[in-house]
C-alpha cells in the first residue's frame, strides 16, 4: 500500500458507530447525528459542532444501507442532530487544512456519492428523505440537507443555512451545495450569490421565501411536526411498509500487500508496473430464480454480494492506492450463469429486495465511471462479460478482445436487456447510449443480437469493442497499452477520462463531478486556499487570509 497512515476502512455497522444513532418508529427511520469530537479517522483535529470527516460519512454510507436492505417497512429517512442548536457545521476545517490534496479530493468525492445515493433512492427505491434542521446548518451540513427531498428549519430566531466556504474559506461548497441550489432547490441566481457569501447564512422567512429550505417550524411544535411531515411522505412511498428485512451479513476479505480476494472479486496489484488486475466471477451455483428462495439467500444472492465486494475493493482502491493508476477489468465464469441472474433481476424487478439489489448494481457502476483511473476492460478466453457484468467492460476507456478461435472457449460477449437502461449512468444514459451517442441505428443492431454469444470480429464490427487482436499479438498490444499509459500525466488523463466518460449530455450530478473534478482540484490547489497565508491553513488562527488578487 502506497500510504503511511493505516488504510481506509470502509466496512463497519451499527455497533461500531461512533458518530450516528439509527432508530426506526414504523414506517419512519431517524438518523441522528452526534459526532463525537475525539472520533476523527486520522489524529491532529477535533470534530466540534457535529462537523465531519471521512469517517463520519462512511458511517452514514453504510446507515443508509442498513436501511435499504433491512428496513423495509421504513418509507420516510428523517436526518437530525442530538446536539443542542447544532445540526451540523459541515466538513471538519481543521481536517481539510491537514490533509494532503489527495485525501480531500477523494474525500469531496465520496461525500458526494453518498448524497447522490440518498436522491438514487429517492427516485427508485420510494425512500423519501426530510432534513430536520434543529440548529445551525453551514457548509457541508447544508449540502447533506440539500440532498434529502425536503427541509425543514426550527424557527427559534437564531437557527440558519449556510454556505460559508467563500466569505470563510477560500474554497467552494463544490461537493453539491453550489448545484443543488440552482439545479435542485431553482434559488434564483443573485439570491445565491448573497447566501453564498455571507457567513452567517440566511434564517426565518427570507430562507424560506429564497427556497433554501421547504418549511418553518417553531421550536415547541418541531418534533410533532417533522413527524407529521414524515408520515405524510410515507404515505405516497412504494416500499412494502413492513418486513422482513436481509440482513447485510458482513463481507468476507482477505487482504495481502498486494491484493485484495472475495468470493466474487480478486484485485491484484503489479505495482512495477503500477496496474491492478480485477477479476469478477459469474455465479459460482445455480442462481435462484424463485423469489421466496431468493430472499432466502438474502446477502449471499450473487446480485447483491457481487455488487458489495465490487464496491468495496473500489472504495478501498481508490482510497488507498493512489499511485495504482491502471485498472485492467477482466471477469471469469460462465455467461450463461450471469444471464441467468440477470432473468431473475427482470422478472421480479418489482420486488423490493430485487430492487434495492439492483440500485446497489447502479450505484456501483457509477462509482467506477467516476473513478478517477484509467480502466481497460480485457476479454479473454473463460470471460464472462454478459449482461450485468459487461457494464464493467463498457465502463472502460477502451475494450480490448482477444481473436482466438482455436482456444477451447474462445472470448465471447453476450449483450443482454440490462445492458439496454437498467444500470443509467449519473447523466441518465445507459453505457451502450453513451457509447454510441443514442444513435439508433448501431443500438437497434445490437438488440438484434441480444443474447447471442458475439466473437471478437462480431463484436468488433457491432462497435462494442476497441480492437481485437489476435493471439500471436495481443500480449504486445495489451502491453504496449499499458506502458504508453504509465507514461502520460495522471492529472491529464484524470481530466481527459472524466470528460470523455460523461459525454454530451449534462445532469444535476454530472455537473457536481464536473465541478468537482475542475473547481475542486484547482482552487484546493491554490495558495489563496491552501499557500502559508491561505484561507484554510489560517482558519481558527485569529489571522486574516493573504490573497494574490490576481484573477486567473
Amino acid at each position: 500500500m502506497t500510504n503511511a497512515a493505516p488504510p481506509v476502512e470502509f466496512r463497519t455497522d451499527p455497533s461500531r458507530y461512533r458518530h450516528w444513532r439509527l432508530t426506526t418508529e414504523g414506517p419512519i427511520a431517524t438518523l441522528a447525528m452526534d459526532v463525537a469530537e475525539d472520533g476523527g479517522l486520522r489524529p491532529g483535529y477535533k470534530l466540534k459542532l457535529n462537523s465531519y470527516d471521512l469517517g463520519v460519512d462512511i458511517e452514514l454510507h453504510d446507515a443508509l444501507q442498513r436501511i435499504r436492505f433491512e428496513h423495509p417497512e421504513v418509507r420516510t429517512v428523517v436526518v437530525t442532530s442530538l446536539k443542542d442548536r447544532v445540526f451540523c457545521s459541515g466538513a471538519n476545517i481543521f481536517m481539510l487544512g491537514l490533509s494532503s490534496h489527495a485525501w480531500k479530493v477523494n474525500f469531496c468525492k465520496f461525500t458526494n456519492e453518498t448524497r447522490n445515493g440518498i436522491e438514487d433512492a429517492s427516485r427508485h427505491s420510494g425512500l423519501k428523505f426530510i432534513a430536520a434542521v434543529n440548529g445551525a446548518c453551514a457548509g457541508g451540513g447544508y449540502e447533506l440537507a440539500l440532498a434529502c427531498d425536503e427541509i425543514l428549519l426550527v424557527d427559534d430566531r437564531s437557527s440558519a443555512v449556510a454556505l460559508p466556504e467563500v466569505p470563510l474559506l477560500g474554497v467552494l461548497p463544490g461537493t453539491g451545495g453550489l448545484t443543488r441550489v440552482t439545479d435542485k432547490r431553482k434559488v434564483r441566481h443573485d439570491h445565491a450569490d448573497i447566501f453564498c457569501t455571507l457567513v452567517e447564512g440566511v434564517r426565518g422567512e427570507r430562507a424560506k421565501a429564497w427556497r433554501l429550505v421547504d418549511e418553518l417550524i417553531k421550536p415547541q411544535q418541531f418534533a410533532a411536526g417533522v413527524r407529521e411531515r414524515a408520515l405524510a411522505l410515507a404515505e405516497g412511498s412504494s416500499r412494502p411498509g413492513q418486513g422482513p428485512g436481509v440482513a447485510l451479513t458482513p463481507l468476507a476479505r482477505r487482504d495481502g500487500p498486494d491484493s485484495l480476494s472475495y468470493r466474487y472479486v480478486d484485485v491484484e496489484i503489479d505495482r512495477a508496473r503500477r496496474v491492478a488486475n480485477w477479476t469478477v466471477r459469474a455465479p459460482d451455483e445455480p442462481v435462484a430464480q424463485d423469489l421466496r428462495a431468493i430472499v432466502a439467500q438474502g446477502a449471499d444472492w450473487w446480485p447483491l454480494q457481487m455488487a458489495r465486494e465490487l464496491d468495496d475493493a473500489i472504495l478501498w482502491m481508490r482510497a488507498n492506492e493512489l499511485d495504482i493508476g491502471t485498472w485492467l477489468l477482466r471477469t471469469h465464469g460462465d455467461p450463461a450463469a450471469v444471464l441467468a441472474a440477470d432473468a431473475a433481476l427482470q422478472a421480479h424487478a418489482g420486488h423490493w429486495f430485487v430492487n434495492e439489489t439492483a440500485g446497489m448494481l447502479r450505484r456501483t457502476l457509477a462509482r467506477l465511471d467516476v473513478t478517477s483511473r484509467t480502466l481497460f476492460g480485457l476479454v479473454e478466453p473463460g470471460s464472462c462479460f454478459a449482461g450485468t457484468l459487461l457494464e464493467l467492460a463498457l465502463a472502460a476507456d477502451r475494450i480490448y478482445m482477444l481473436d482466438d478461435e482455436d482456444a477451447a472457449t474462445p472470448a465471447r460477449i453476450v449483450v443482454g436487456e440490462r445492458n439496454f437502461g437498467a444500470y443509467p449512468m449519473v447523466n441518465g444514459e445507459s453505457r451502450l447510449q453513451r457509447r454510441f451517442h443514442g444513435e439508433a441505428e448501431p443500438l437497434q443492431a445490437l438488440r438484434a443480437q441480444a443474447g447471442q454469444p458475439l466473437s471478437a470480429p462480431r463484436a468488433l464490427d457491432l462497435g462494442l469493442v476497441t480492437l481485437a487482436p489476435d493471439a500471436i499479438d495481443w500480449d504486445d498490444e495489451v502491453r504496449l497499452a499499458l506502458e504508453e499509459r504509465s507514461a502520460l500525466s495522471p492529472d491529464a488523463l484524470t481530466g481527459m477520462e472524466a470528460n470523455l466518460r460523461s459525454g454530451p449530455r449534462e445532469t444535476m450530478e454530472t455537473r457536481i463531478f464536473g465541478r468537482l473534478t475542475a473547481w475542486q482540484n484547482w482552487i484546493f490547489n491554490r495558495p489563496n486556499a491552501v499557500g502559508e497565508k491561505g484561507a484554510l491553513k489560517v482558519y481558527g488562527k485569529g489571522e486574516q487570509a493573504a490573497f494574490d488578487w490576481n484573477r486567473v
